[in-house]
């Protein structure tokens, strides 16, 4: 047990605050942060990607979202472009795929969040505004500014985060 400085109350072990008044307890100085660069993160993100099998895409989609934190694939074949979001009670916005029931609330995703389009040679995701942003395997992207995908890529709407499965366009 720890012993709170403040109030005296008894903590479990482990315990950085006080569960009775907030102070934060004896021997938290001791922990060391770290700073993380922006390959470190890109990378472990493309380790943690779990690599779906080559049937999950059917033969007729163009891209595939795999939501990474339920493991569900989405494939998407019949426009060339896709908005992301969730809807949200009472309002009239409508994005094309609605990521509410993956906990998009929780996560920092806006009703209209972002873009995945293509073209004749390339897939590019372009955030639209949104107020929690669009990472791009690690990077935050500006605003209202297109940036091409590649097969693999993991795409985070807040902290939503979607691998990137392309066939070839």
């Amino acid at each position: 047990m720890i012993i709170c400085p403040n109030c005296r109350h008894e903590n479990t072990n482990g315990s950085v605050f006080c569960a009775e008044c907030g102070e934060q307890l004896d021997g938290v100085e001791t922990l060391v942060t770290q700073a993380i660069t922006e390959d470190q993160i890109s990378e472990d993100l493309r380790n943690q990607a779990p690599r779906p099998e080559a049937e999950a895409t059917p033969a007729n989609s163009w891209l595939s979202l795999h939501l990474m934190d339920s493991g569900k694939i989405m494939p998407l074949a019949s426009r060339n472009e896709f908005t992301l979001g969730r809807l949200s009670e009472g309002q009239p916005i409508m994005p094309d795929i609605d990521l509410t029931a993956y906990q998009a609330y929780a996560s920092g995703v806006s009703r209209l969040h972002a873009v995945v389009k293509r073209d004749e040679s390339n897939v590019v995701v372009m955030d639209l505004g949104s107020s929690n942003g669009t990472y791009l395997n690690g990077r935050r992207l500006t605003p209202h500014t297109e940036e091409r995908l590649s097969h693999g890529d993991i795409v985070a709407l807040g902290k939503l985060k979607i691998q990137i499965l392309l066939r070839n366009i």
